[in-house]
């Protein structure tokens, strides 16, 4: 006899956020660091036999937006709502051609060029740093985007009541708060680093300066929506596959007190979790972002140094929701057999789900390899094994 669901989405999604035990894990697909790429969805529409416009959701990850007959077809239980870009702004890929080859290039709202060649279309990748050679000075002075700009979320309230009121989901804002990260986009990652050693005074003006943009882009965002979101979605890479990567005493020294002053300032103005989006070996952090005051871990990279879902589970899982880790994306995913598949979510679920506190989702995107019989047989063991 078959087990059958006793809450709506959005009831099991606040159930597993409270580390209440809810019906069944939840299950997520289609965010910004959830989803699945363009390529790896055409294969599985393919294998669906299905045909349906495709949607981008993020030109520089090449993510798509999956259709709600996807969704449904997945279980998945969490629809997202996201800001825009100013009226003003324009987003546009541009073609070009270099040295005889064709490549899609996107300049973002800081001035970054994101660049992807026609003949491969996996990611973009960064072409030019705005900020490679400045100085502090240039950085006072640097032009940089209104983070408060209304046009940004017109209609957004709009969006969530829409799906609070006429499906069962729950709603996550898209990706924000990204503090670090744009600092080294603007600057160039390599100089950067050296930046961290030897010009530290202009790695704070830039962290101010983006801090500015994500207080200012909170405030206008939590004011149309922070009473009716459930979750609220912020991120910095700090790890790698075996450990930080950066010096964890110029984390905590200048990045963890611009991050937690976000974090904080987000709490006013919302009772929505917030969930903290960082890649790699990040149990040496795992305190620093709870006394920051993130909620939710994601993607949870269970083959990276000391990210064992037992171990995660044990230390951290009173206070911790964890959103991902439910199977090994590096050599199973791609690689395994669906039955094997099946055997790793499982084991991942079994781990990760006593108590509540956990949303099942990949580790990060679905990747463009991905086979569509391994992606159906995922989706398909998360929710045969969610039940409690």
């Amino acid at each position: 006899m078959a087990i059958k669901e006793k809450m709506t989405s959005r009831e099991r999604v606040l159930a597993a956020l409270n580390f209440q035990i809810p019906d069944r894990v939840p299950i997520d697909l289609g965010g910004f660091q959830s989803g699945i790429h363009k390529k790896a969805y055409l294969k599985l529409l393919e294998h669906l036999e299905m045909e349906e416009e495709i949607v981008m959701l993020d030109p520089v990850q090449q993510l798509v937006r999956p259709s709600e007959q996807v969704l449904g077809l997945l279980k998945v239980d969490i629809r997202y709502v996201t800001a825009k870009g100013p009226k003003d702004f324009d987003g546009t890929i541009r073609q070009r051609f270099r040295k005889g080859k064709l490549w899609y290039d996107l300049k973002d709202e800081f001035g970054v060029v994101w660049s992807m060649p026609d003949d491969q279309q996996l990611y973009m990748d960064i072409s030019h740093h705005p900020l490679d050679d400045a100085t502090i000075e240039d950085v006072a002075s640097y032009p940089f985007p209104d983070g408060g700009n209304p046009d940004r979320f017109e209609g957004v309230r709009e969006e969530v009541l829409e799906i609070q009121k006429n499906t069962p989901y729950a709603v996550s804002t898209g990706i924000g708060g990204v503090v670090y990260e744009v600092c080294w986009y603007m600057r160039g990652l390599e100089r950067w680093f050296m930046d961290m050693l030897e010009n530290p005074a202009f790695c704070e003006a830039l962290l101010d300066r983006i801090l500015k943009f994500w207080l200012d882009y909170f405030t206008g965002f939590m004011k149309e929506i922070g009473d009716i979101v459930d979750v609220v979605m912020i991120g910095d890479d700090l790890a790698g596959q075996s450990g930080p990567l950066f010096s964890p005493e110029f984390y905590r020294a200048i990045v963890k007190p611009r991050q937690k002053k976000l974090v904080q300032h987000i709490k006013s103005l919302t009772g929505s979790k917030i969930w903290y989006h960082t890649c790699g070996s990040v149990v040496e952090y795992i305190p620093d972002l709870l006394d920051n005051g993130i909620d939710i871990l994601n993607p949870v990279q269970i083959t990276a140094h000391g990210m064992d879902p037992k171990i995660l589970k044990e230390r951290f899982g009173k206070d911790l929701v964890f959103w991902g880790g439910g199977i090994d994306s590096q050599h199973v995913l791609p690689f395994a057999t669906p039955e094997e598949v099946k055997r790793n979510v499982k084991s991942n679920m079994e781990a990760f789900k006593p108590g509540g506190g956990y949303i099942f989702n990949n580790v990060h995107n679905i990747q463009a390899g991905v086979p569509p019989e391994n992606i159906l047989a995922m989706y398909e063991a998360a929710y045969k094994y969610g039940f409690y």
